[in-house]
């Protein structure tokens, strides 16, 4: 709960905000979920825009930045940008940056000269029309379009909800990073090295940049390979491969003479120590 305090001059306001040790705790917090909040906001709004127009995200924070310093000024609370006006925005027909103006200002005369009438709503109806909303946004249409598209989207996509439902928007946040990271290292660990038989030809493909990451992957194929074949290693489509892998290939380089095994490497001429192979 953010405590609100009221000072009679701007000096104690500073004072009360810059240097009062729950301010010190509090602001990092509210900017890291504000800006998280406005970031999301912003991906969801342009999925919904009818013209599929990308939202300038350095623009969006830098505005919402001298917003919340002027509202604090002002005695105001942070602000930031929230998927449910911006798709009730969307839906009555806004296209320009007019439409977003004129909804600022539709709320501020709302809120200076309609109050009276607006605590009149029920908080029901006003639940009723977030729920309606919400759904419209994360219908079961899109759990289906994510279930299709795999476990390394779906899971990421649901683990994340759950989170955010049990915890709050910043952990829940922090926990679908942290599993979205483990599925894209997880990819890259098997994208990068591919191997491909034919017959006792063997194809051993770097396709990206190589890191220590991949040097389990890379013993797992070697361990593949017959006696009495040929291997062709190919780092023509990577830029860096990392110290480790280079040692499993010269390792394997050593003792492939003795389970008559014949080399080729393609493109490792300048890979570090492996300008003595490269030539063969």
């Amino acid at each position: 709960m953010i405590e609100v305090i009221n000072h009679t001059s701007i000096g104690g306001q500073f004072k009360s905000v810059f240097f009062c040790s729950k301010g010190v705790k509090i602001q990092p917090l509210v900017t890291i979920i504000a800006s998280l909040e406005t970031l999301l906001s912003l991906e969801a709004t342009d999925k919904l825009d009818p013209l599929k127009r990308i939202s300038p995200t350095n623009r969006e924070l830098k505005a919402q930045g001298v917003g919340n310093i002027v509202s604090g000024l002002l005695g105001g609370l942070p602000m930031t940008a929230v998927i449910v006006r911006s798709a009730a925005n969307i839906n009555s027909g806004g296209r320009t940056y007019v439409s977003c103006f004129l909804h600022g200002m539709w709320l501020l005369l709302s809120v200076m000269f309609l109050a009276i009438f607006l605590n009149m709503i029920p908080l029901a109806c006003l639940s009723a029309i977030l729920l309606h909303t919400g759904y419209k946004l994360a219908n079961p249409s899109v759990f289906k379009r994510f279930y299709k598209k795999g476990m390394s989207q779906f899971l990421p996509f649901a683990i994340t909800i759950v989170a955010i439902l049990v915890t709050d928007l910043l952990k829940g946040m922090v926990i679908g990073v942290v599993i979205g990271l483990f599925f894209v290292i997880k990819a890259n660990y098997q994208a990068a090295i591919t191997l491909s038989k034919d017959n006792l030809n063997y194809l051993l493909s770097f396709n990206k940049d190589v890191s220590f990451l991949n040097k389990a992957l890379l013993r797992k194929f070697i361990l593949q390979i017959p006696e009495n074949s040929t291997v062709i290693i190919d780092a023509s489509k990577t830029d860096f491969v990392d110290y480790d892998i280079l040692e499993v290939i010269e390792e394997f380089l050593e003792s492939a003479a003795e389970d008559n095994i014949t080399v080729e490497l393609v493109n490792f001429y300048g890979k570090k120590k492996f300008e003595r192979y490269a030539r063969i």
